[in-house]
């Protein structure tokens, strides 16, 4: 495997090249993780959230890189799935089940995703996690959910597919 040219770097991501070929890559994390989590009154619990890049808000499963931080270096991916939906949600998983590793964007990062299930959730706090991030919580019954993102999409809102990847991936069906 050729070795990449490194066009550019910063802190939080590199722009590199093989061939004609440009990618972008984390240098300080390789994979990310996404949780589906259900409450135990059928509410999927998913998070808002303004996205720089798309300039927009976005609706998504709770979700956050690995290893990204030195305190959190050698942290395993069910853990880290763990920490940020207690981050980002107040609720801790006494179950957290693997459902699939994909690429995020394979043309454009080296960057993996690794969604995962959690299950028997107990509420810790209010989430809406870390340094600045506002993140509003959205409780929302499984019996409703396409009627309420259908709402949200006409506010202007972006959905993210990892929602529906993970539902599918867990076999529920709303």
């Amino acid at each position: 495997m050729p070795t990449p040219e490194t066009l550019y770097a910063s802190r939080w991501l590199s722009l590199h090249r093989i061939g004609k070929w440009e990618f972008v890559r984390r240098p300080h994390a390789d994979a990310a993780v996404g949780i589906l989590a259900i409450t135990p009154e059928k509410e999927i619990v998913l998070v808002e959230q303004y996205r720089i890049p798309m300039q927009r808000l976005v609706i998504e499963v709770p979700a956050g890189l690995v290893g990204d931080e030195p305190e959190f270096a050698g942290e395993s991916l069910a853990e880290s799935a763990g920490r940020e939906l207690l981050e980002e949600t107040g609720y801790r998983a006494g179950t957290i089940i693997p459902l699939i590793a994909s690429p995020t964007s394979s043309g454009m990062t080296s960057e993996t995703t690794h969604l995962f299930h959690a299950t028997d959730l107990v509420r810790e706090g209010d989430g809406g996690g870390v340094d600045g991030e506002n993140i509003i919580v959205h409780h929302v019954p499984l019996s409703n959910l396409r009627g309420w993102l259908a709402g949200q999409e006409a506010e202007g809102k972006l959905i993210d597919f990892k929602i529906h990847a993970a539902l599918w991936l867990a076999g529920v069906h709303c």
